[in-house]
């Protein structure tokens, strides 16, 4: 079975529908998974993408912020969602295709503006949050699994458009990359994304603050798709649609798409 995945902090659901159907209609992949939803469960507007043969979703909301959603043309699973370091937030929920095959779709904490856990409480969750991933993995190894969603770090330095000038900058921290890098190793995740695109500088996600974000180009890899090593072979054709992230009213991230031949 050939299945192609996004993954996509839409930054309000209900807010930006119009654009998540024109993905839908114009990429039609056969997996959305959206972060930052940013409503309740039952407010999701999903008469819209059935219309469009998106008839499966799972997901976890809340008021305002937070939430995760994965739609699906494909039958899918709730397998439920574990809520690490005891947040409260809606940022994990788990699905099974009818393959096997696990998708895990995640909205790590963005971690605030300061980069010491003493001064800021939220830099801390992200760490504590990372790290119970971490040990999770190493618990309950991960296989037939794919990972998605803005896990909020860009790790490598052809992640962000100055390694020099982020170092101290939250989502490139060496800390936050350390962390990173440990949540990978724990379940031997691969980065699709880089497996397919190995070199150059590659973003997702572009500040509102910019005032032409294109033409500054001043973005950051938050967003990405991992798979546990047997089913990393069957990854291919990564892209990011970085069009997206000038649409109306759009996201600050752009969607990050794999194929799968499983």
């Amino acid at each position: 079975m050939a299945f192609t995945l996004a993954t996509w902090n839409i930054n309000s659901i209900r807010l930006r529908e119009p654009i998540v159907r024109k993905l839908l209609e114009e990429e039609a992949p056969d997996i959305l998974c959206l972060q930052e939803c940013k409503s309740p469960v039952e407010k999701i507007p999903l008469d819209g993408f059935r219309a469009l043969g998106y008839g499966h979703m799972i997901a976890r909301g809340q008021k305002g912020y937070n939430g995760v959603a994965i739609l699906s043309r494909l039958p899918i699973e709730d397998v439920g969602d574990k809520d690490f370091a005891a947040l409260g937030h809606a940022r994990h929920v788990a699905g099974r295709l009818e393959n096997g095959v696990t998708i895990h779709n995640f909205y790590v904490p963005a971690g605030g503006d300061i980069p010491d856990r003493e001064k800021n409480l939220k830099f801390g969750q992200k760490l504590d949050y990372l790290t119970e991933m971490r040990d999770w993995f190493h618990s309950d190894r991960p296989e037939k699994s794919i990972l998605v969603g803005d896990l909020n770090i860009a790790p490598r330095e052809d992640d962000v458009w100055s390694h020099k000038q982020l170092l101290k900058v939250v989502s490139h921290t060496p800390i936050e990359v350390e962390h990173l890098a440990d949540t990978q190793d724990a379940g031997k995740w691969v980065d699709i994304t880089r497996k397919d695109i190995p070199e150059g500088n590659l973003y997702s996600w572009w500040s509102y603050r910019a005032r032409d974000w294109d033409a500054a180009d001043k973005g950051r890899r938050l967003d990405h798709v991992w798979t546990t090593p047997d089913i990393s072979n069957a990854g291919h054709s990564s892209r990011i649609l970085r069009a997206a992230r000038g649409w109306e009213k759009p996201s600050d991230h752009a969607p990050v798409f794999a194929t799968f031949d499983l």
